[in-house]
């Protein structure tokens, strides 16, 4: 269900002290406000400057600034987050705003080790990312969309914000008379989210009123269900063994073989099989039957080989 930005933060109980992801639109003000004022002398900002676009440096002056008046330190990290080939801008982005986080976080910027990190995606953030996911016939991971919390690299990531619209964000800080800078790249349509942003949510809204909190429980649901194949997934990979022996592999129901080697992938190598090629390595299992039988199979960045009786991933 939708709540306000005050309903928000007065659930959010994160361990002290708390960084904020700043970049100075309009979610992160209100999130890095909203801390500030909640938990005193224990907030400082993280700001990344992307290198991507003119206007970082004023996203930049703008965050010192506010900071300033709002007495809470910032500490600003410069990265080059462009993309390699074959790598989405995106992906190279969050790739580099994450390690900027956990570099950040190692500096003495306030009382105590830094361990918790908010950032501001909110409830509009959320539907996007499942109707994109929904647009690229994602599974359940994808159609979980956001989790409100996780860890990285040693860091508890949470995002309070998630069923708070943008507009009531806005509301607020116009209220307050603070001033927040936009991205251009947010209205240029030529990114498909900014086309959900600007076409379909608008729609949504006016055929489906209640669409942020229907979508964000449909999301709940499929993360739910994703957590228990996770735990079957781990049940499985006590029988088949790490890295999985074949031929238990070959006694498990072949969506049973592609859970547990999703897994086993994702969590022991960093690397997500496309569906094509989770089909092709099912396949595979299946046809090994002699000694002789090779596998070898580009999944994710590297590739999926048969060692005598269990299977192996490598990047070369």
């Amino acid at each position: 269900m939708s709540k306000t930005l005050a309903q928000a933060m007065g659930e959010f109980e994160p361990g002290l002290p708390l960084a904020v992801a700043y970049s100075g639109g309009a979610d992160s003000t209100a999130l890095l406000l909203a801390c500030a004022e909640k938990w005193p002398g224990q907030v400082c900002a993280f700001h990344v400057h992307h290198g991507l676009q003119a206007a970082a440096d004023t996203f930049e002056q703008h965050g010192r600034e506010f900071c300033a008046r709002l007495g809470v330190p910032l500490r600003v990290s410069r990265v080059d987050a462009r993309h390699a080939p074959g790598e989405s801008p995106e992906a190279a982005a969050r790739h580099a705003r994450y390690e900027a986080f956990r570099v950040l976080a190692q500096e003495d910027i306030a009382p105590g080790a830094i361990k918790n990190i908010a950032v501001a995606q909110q409830a509009d953030d959320q539907v996007e990312t499942l109707l994109l996911a929904l647009s690229r016939g994602a599974g359940l991971p994808g159609l979980s969309a956001m989790p409100a919390e996780w860890v990285r690299d040693g860091l508890h990531y949470f995002r309070p914000l998630l069923d708070v619209p943008g507009a009531e964000l806005r509301h607020w800080l116009r209220e307050r008379g603070v001033a927040w800078v936009e991205d251009p790249t947010n209205v240029d349509e030529k990114f498909t989210r900014n086309r959900i942003r600007a076409r379909l949510l608008p729609a949504l809204a006016d055929t489906f009123p209640q669409f942020r909190d229907t979508l964000a429980r449909s999301a709940a649901h499929a993360a739910e269900a994703q957590r228990l194949l996770n735990e079957v997934a781990l049940d499985d990979l006590t029988h088949t063994g790490l890295p999985p022996q074949i031929a238990r592999l070959q006694a498990l129901s072949r969506a049973r073989q592609a859970n547990v080697l999703r897994h086993w992938l994702r969590s022991a190598h960093g690397t997500v099989p496309s569906a094509a090629q989770l089909q092709e390595l099912l396949d595979q299992v299946a046809a090994c039957t002699t000694r002789g039988h090779r596998i070898r199979l580009k999944v994710g960045a590297g590739f999926v080989e048969r060692q005598g009786a269990v299977l192996t991933w490598y990047n070369p």
